[in-house]
């Protein structure tokens, strides 16, 4: 069956999540402000489904897997469903290796790693959906400041190690009248493969190439800097180190930090789900791609009219078939209640992320549909 395609989404955005997701308990712990709203469709499939299933992978996903997790397991008594966070590369890894049922990931896996091939699977064709979109937040830790203003230059060039101090005339020539302090600026980056890297340098490429001279991957490609495990690793780094300034999933900002509003033709657009969205909505979908593999081609230097431009698109990747077709049914079924818009409206409430469109989740309702049952 052809899958059709769309040239782009509307209404997209997110925040997403802190704390840790892992094997949540097989009973109705469904929060009351995670109530699907009235009239909504394509809830969990409930009943005498049994089985376990295991994923790894993005920890920017964490808090709206448990969620989710929590809930299909009350709808689903027999059911056990164990997402561990470990970090989109891991997930990736453990995948390829056939260690992990489904996975999420910060970042697709690309064309010419879909050659390898997948142990865990049937045959070489996979799903791959995106169910979590989060804007990529630059914070830090400087009391008294709020928000500061950067373009793309000055932040590629504190990354890059080249803008040392604080009251770097590059910053302050962005922030009239803010007292910068002199004193030394700690970048903080992940040590793990990671698709929040791999988005952030994106940006850092795609925005200020004469400065980030860098190749893009999911991998930090400078040594001897300041390095933290997984999303939480960088947040608590960013919570208790004066001075830091590091790149997480927006929701996970600690709550004294402060935040870069980061420039974007001449003025400063400060990160939300909505200017998430305008970045995404006009993305089109990679060519070269199996119709079930729904994978967005974003371009940050697309920017323009208030849109963020650092945006991380968050996958969940299953096999098309798999030689278990008890195991084939239980990742269907629940894949189909996390693009829901029950299970959207959870991850709203749980973890602060936007609900898909209606117009994305009939996109990804029919990739889901690929996976083999029988």
């Amino acid at each position: 069956m052809k899958l059709t395609r769309l040239s782009g989404i509307a209404a997209l955005g997110a925040v997403a999540a802190l704390t840790l997701a892992g094997c949540a308990a097989n009973e109705d712990t469904t929060p009351a402000s995670s109530s699907a709203p009235e009239g909504s469709s394509s809830e969990a499939p409930a009943g005498g489904a049994t089985g376990t299933i295991g994923a790894t992978g993005a920890s920017s996903q964490a808090a709206a897997q448990a969620a989710l997790v929590a809930t299909f397991q009350g709808k689903n008594p027999g059911v056990t469903v164990n997402y561990e966070s470990t970090g989109s590369g891991a997930g990736r890894d453990n995948f390829l290796a056939g260690a992990s049922d489904f996975i999420g990931s910060d970042r697709a896996y690309h064309v010419e790693e879909l050659s390898a091939g997948f142990k865990g699977c049937a045959t070489d064709s996979i799903v791959e959906v995106p169910t979590y979109i989060s804007p990529v937040a630059v914070a830090f830790n400087l009391p008294g400041i709020d928000t500061l203003n950067m373009d793309a230059a000055t932040i590629a060039g504190i990354f890059a190690g080249e803008i040392t101090q604080w009251n770097d005339e590059a910053i302050a020539s962005q922030n009239e009248g803010v007292e910068l302090p002199d004193s030394a600026i700690t970048p903080v980056n992940r040590s793990d493969a990671s698709g929040t890297t791999e988005t952030f340098v994106s940006y850092l490429s795609a925005t200020a190439g004469d400065v980030w001279t860098y190749e893009v991957g999911d991998e930090w490609p400078i040594n001897g800097t300041e390095r933290a495990q997984g999303t939480q690793g960088i947040a608590q780094v960013l919570g208790s180190s004066e001075g830091t300034i590091g790149y997480l999933d927006a929701s996970q900002i600690p709550a004294d930090a402060g935040q870069v509003a980061v420039g974007v033709d001449g003025e400063y657009v400060p990160y939300s789900a909505e200017a998430a969205s305008k970045l995404i909505e006009n993305s089109p979908l990679e060519e070269g791609r199996e119709p079930q593999d729904l994978v967005f081609a974003v371009d940050p230097a697309s920017a323009s009219d208030g849109a963020y431009p650092i945006a991380l698109v968050s996958y969940l990747i299953s096999c098309t078939e798999y030689e278990d077709a008890t195991k084939a049914q239980l990742v269907k079924d629940y894949f189909t209640f996390v693009a829901s818009a029950e299970g959207q409206e959870i991850s709203a409430a749980e973890a602060g992320s936007a609900p898909i469109s209606d117009a994305l989740r009939e996109q990804v309702s029919a990739a889901i549909d690929a996976i083999v049952t029988e």
